[in-house]
């Protein structure tokens, strides 16, 4: 079975039917409101996680579980990794390479898995083995949903440790009801605070950049860690234990592939903009300041960030840190909710309840089941590691290993897309590759240590999302063994047939050529068939947004039936009412509502020993089945007005 990410859905089997998009860019219109406040708008939104990092990577470097010894030679090889890893992953990679390949504009894995899905000649085996890279990838998202808030707050707090020790006892239930006041915050939606984040971290990355530059200026040599030899040395000198560091430098790009995610916010070159021109200038100036202060007194590789700031600003700057951490966190959990919403429109999720908290924005949504299991996983991290030097050991090898699943995809689509020969992109590959391996396996040793919590997350969402699929797939088969062909059955209905009653029956179908089972076991029981027939079909595209002029298509059939498709984009709000409203424009009389019903198939599901799929996925998928939310609440059906008929299938 291959999976495939579009196609035509009401509880659907979805077939892949997409334009080839080649690395254009995104075509958002940045003269409006103007290109650097977009840009600054970007800052608030994409590049909140990466720019707290600064908050905690050079403490885990000199005195985590595999601390480097302070020496000049070893801060200078340390820099030099740090702002080479900044430059090769981040600059380069994903500023540069991947947000080229968008999806109509939308950025992020499953974008990405889209595009390479679209390989001309691939055989089975290599599709399949896309889409499970691809779903995986997406479900490692997850873990670094639920680690980015636990990390970046608590790193914040700690901040308070250094005014005073008597503050230690509190950082931990400081840090949980932050967390806590963001998830329960997260109903009342962004849009209200949304346009403080980008001006936030714009102060943010200033005041990052202005301590850095402060510091530097008692030792200015450091500068020179910008020569790529010092991190050479750095390794020739350390060695084994030079290479397990990489483990904490890879803290400093963790957030860098959001950048991609939120590509479809903002568009390509506000993002580029923010970056190269402020983004990485402040945040290496930071570091390189840290790295100052550490060659000036060693012992603040304690907490190397607030020991930069003078005493008197320390209490502002904690709640400077906290504010940022606190967009950071939002940003991956605004992140969780589109990504569910995603896979849910393409088949891979179960219909869960949506929220809309902007009335303007489309992409302000809240699902309150992620956000609930999202916080309650928060909080036991925070209360199971207490500290952000625990919890270190557990962040990094869920985005690494994200990090080289975009690689290999991005290397399906410069090969095979953008028709780059054997030698460019193995030079793509081979460099990014091995970049992104040596983050990877320097993490692998974290696994024991709490690692394990991001992959078994990502696993267990990967084993959701899979399973989902498949029973939809197999259901969808049984469903269709029993189909009659629709011309068939109007055919017949000359020769008589069910009693006519006025108004208006529609029926929502996966199969537009086929009798729904709901008419079929609505004649059965009722004896009867309203005068004007809907063979309603919704159909999701894997673009982001289908315009309104192509929502519908209508075609008449006889005996007075009609086949009607509803098209939409995997980022837009199914609403049938509303789009029935178009009917007039399309040749057919307005549907009244109080004068129409909804018949809707609601199926039990029997489990069946087959090879296709064992019994305990079987079961998770009854169970995932029976708490979907119905199609009546997913696509806005008026509930006074919606017939269920229920059938039994045995998979």
């Amino acid at each position: 079975m291959i999976w495939r990410f579009a196609g035509t859905v009401h509880d659907p089997q979805y077939a892949y039917n997409c334009s080839m998009v080649q690395g254009n860019n995104t075509t958002h219109d940045t003269s409006k409101p103007g290109l650097a406040a977009v840009s600054v708008a970007a800052m608030g939104v994409v590049y909140g996680d990466i720019g707290t990092s600064p908050l905690y990577t050079m403490r885990e470097v000199f005195s985590g579980p595999h601390a480097v010894p302070v020496s000049p030679e070893n801060l200078l090889g340390i820099l030099s990794l740090i702002f080479w890893a900044l430059t090769i992953t981040v600059s380069l990679k994903y500023v540069m390479f991947i947000t080229r390949a968008d999806n109509r504009g939308e950025g992020g894995i499953m974008a990405l898995t889209s595009l390479a899905l679209r390989t001309r000649g691939a055989g089975p085996r290599m599709l399949w083995l896309m889409s499970i890279l691809g779903i995986f990838g997406a479900g490692l998202f997850y873990g670094d949903a639920v680690i980015t808030p636990a990390m970046s707050v608590l790193s914040a707090v700690e901040g308070l440790e250094v005014a005073t020790p008597m503050f230690k006892p509190y950082v931990v239930p400081i840090t949980v009801m932050v967390i806590c006041g963001l998830f329960f915050f997260q109903p009342r939606g962004t849009a209200s605070v949304g346009a403080l984040f980008g001006p936030v971290m714009l102060f943010w990355f200033g005041t990052l950049g202005a301590l850095g530059v402060w510091n530097i200026l008692k030792h200015p040599a450091v500068i020179a860690a910008i020569n790529p030899w010092y991190a050479v040395h750095f390794f020739l000198e350390n060695r084994t234990h030079g290479y397990l560091a990489l483990g904490a430098v890879v803290l400093a790009i963790t957030g860098g592939e959001a950048l991609y995610a939120d590509m479809g916010h903002f568009g390509r070159r506000p993002i580029m903009l923010a970056w190269l021109a402020y983004v990485f200038p402040c945040l290496f100036l930071n570091y390189l300041g840290q790295g100052a202060l550490i060659l000036d007194n060693p012992a603040a590789v304690k907490n190397p960030f607030f020991m930069l700031v003078p005493d008197e600003l320390l209490y502002p700057m904690v709640g400077l840190a906290t504010a940022a951490t606190v967009i950071a966190s939002q940003a991956v959990i605004s992140g969780a909710f589109s990504l569910t919403s995603q896979a849910m429109q393409l088949g891979y999720c179960p219909r869960i309840q949506i929220k809309f908290t902007s009335e303007r924005e489309k992409g302000q949504i809240y699902i309150p089941n992620i956000n609930w299991l999202l916080l309650l996983a928060v909080i036991i991290l925070v209360l199971g590691f207490k500290s952000s030097s625990n919890l270190a050991s557990a962040y990094g090898i869920a985005v690494t290993l994200t990090m080289m699943i975009d690689t290999l995809l991005a290397f399906v689509v410069v090969r095979a897309l953008w028709n780059w020969n054997w030698l460019q992109a193995g030079l793509f590959l081979a460099l990014f590759i091995v970049v992104d391996f040596a983050f990877f396996s320097a993490n692998v040793i974290k696994v024991l240590d709490g690692g394990w919590f991001p992959l078994a997350l990502g696993l267990g969402i990967f084993t959701l999302f899979a399973t989902w699929k498949r029973g939809r797939s197999l259901l969808y088969e049984r469903l269709q063994q029993d189909s009659i062909p629709l011309d068939v059955f109007i055919a017949s209905l000359k020769y008589g047939g069910p009693h006519r009653v006025e108004g208006t029956g529609i029926f929502m179908t996966t199969r537009p050529d086929g009798v729904p089972r709901a008419m079929l076991h609505n004649m059965l029981h009722n004896k009867i068939l309203h005068q004007r027939v809907i063979l309603l079909n919704v159909n999701m595209e894997d673009i982001p947004h289908v315009d309104d002029s192509e929502r519908m298509v209508v075609e008449k059939l006889k005996e007075g039936f009609y086949r009607v498709m509803l098209n939409y984009g995997f980022k837009d709000d199914p609403n049938i009412p509303l789009a029935l409203q178009q009917c007039g424009r399309h040749g057919m009389e307005p549907v009244e509502m109080m004068e129409t019903s909804f018949f809707l198939g609601r199926e039990t599901i029997v489990p069946n020993r087959v090879p296709s799929m064992t019994l305990s996925r079987q079961i998770l998928f009854m169970w995932m089945f029976r708490n979907a939310d119905t199609a009546t609440d997913f696509f806005k059906l008026p509930t006074n007005r919606v017939v269920e008929l229920g059938t039994q299938v045995e998979l």
